[in-house]
């Protein structure tokens, strides 16, 4: 099966799996083992946010450009809008995964200070193969906050429930970038070599063409050559050199302004056209916001001295 298949709720997500109807319409807590499978490739299209905790996970799983088999326990994180390809053989269909899926529609985040700030958890724009691997203390936390999230709502909803829940997944949220970080952390030599290919690929783009034929470039297209996402691109870094991708391009960008500045008698704008800058102002803005001086200031210092 070749064509997307939209998934607007967590009803229809229900309706899809064979489970019974969800006990709330806009959030539920899903037993994975419930799931339905079938052989055969299949594109799902999802309009609400799912965080899941599998283990023993069947199928190959593609988000993006990468792939993944499962076969311990991990967490994932979809946001809405993003297409999850899985792929089911006919061994796959046999075996019993193990595992709850907590699916969230945006709808039930209207009005707290959530709906905004989920948004911005790196994390719901990881590649599957950039899942996070739990430890078994750090699994028994998670599956306790999705009991807590499914005792409320499947109990008498009152004023208080929605705070509640909304508490428990903002916590939720909170230990998973906690783990990530401890992930993160507990991976220095990989994440070392991601900040060791990433300056490669990044030195190589200023050495070349690149810059006059294609201008700056950008953190999708570095990740893409480093063939991960750009969320976890930037996160490797973050935790590695305390500087996202954006801070690092804007680095080398500053040191080749330098060296062109003191080096050469290039005009401001040659120097910007240079760097692959449309306009000279761009560069003169970002270069004051670097060194807290214009391009002549510094080259004047630079000639002073």
């Amino acid at each position: 099966m070749n064509e997307l298949i939209p998934v607007d709720s967590v009803t229809e997500f229900h309706r899809i799996n064979g489970i019974p109807l969800p006990d709330h319409p806009l959030i539920s807590v899903v037993d994975y083992a419930k799931v339905y499978k079938t052989e055969g490739v299949f594109h799902f299209l999802q309009g609400y946010y799912s965080i899941a905790l599998k283990k023993d996970v069947v199928g190959k799983y593609r988000y993006g450009q990468q792939s993944y088999d499962f076969d311990e326990g991990l967490m994932t994180f979809f946001a809405p809008q993003q297409v999850l390809h899985v792929q089911y053989t006919k061994d796959d269909v046999q075996r019993s995964p193990s595992g709850y899926i907590l699916l969230i529609h945006p709808d039930f985040l209207w009005n707290t200070g959530l709906a905004e700030k989920i948004k911005h958890y790196d994390f719901f724009g990881y590649e599957v193969n950039e899942a996070l691997f739990l430890s078994e203390k750090e699994e028994r936390i998670i599956l306790e906050i999705f009991r807590q999230i499914q005792q409320e709502y499947t109990g008498n909803m009152d004023d208080f429930s929605k705070n509640i829940i909304i508490s428990q997944i903002e916590l939720l949220l909170n230990y998973s970038e906690r783990f990530y970080k401890r992930q993160f952390l507990t991976r220095d030599q990989s994440n070392h070599e991601i900040v060791s290919r990433f300056e490669k690929v990044l030195d190589r783009y200023f050495n070349s063409d690149a810059l006059l034929d294609k201008g700056l470039p950008t953190v999708q297209y570095l990740s893409d050559q480093l063939h991960i996402s750009s969320d976890y691109l930037s996160s490797t870094l973050r935790h590695a050199t305390g500087q996202n991708a954006r801070q690092h391009i804007h680095n080398k960008i500053i040191d080749r302004a330098k060296e062109k500045l003191s080096n050469t008698t290039l005009s401001v704008s040659e120097v910007a056209y240079a760097l692959g800058f449309e306009h000279s102002q761009s560069f003169s803005k970002l270069f004051k916001q670097k060194t807290n001086q214009t391009p002549l200031e510094f080259r004047k210092r630079f000639y002073r001295n």
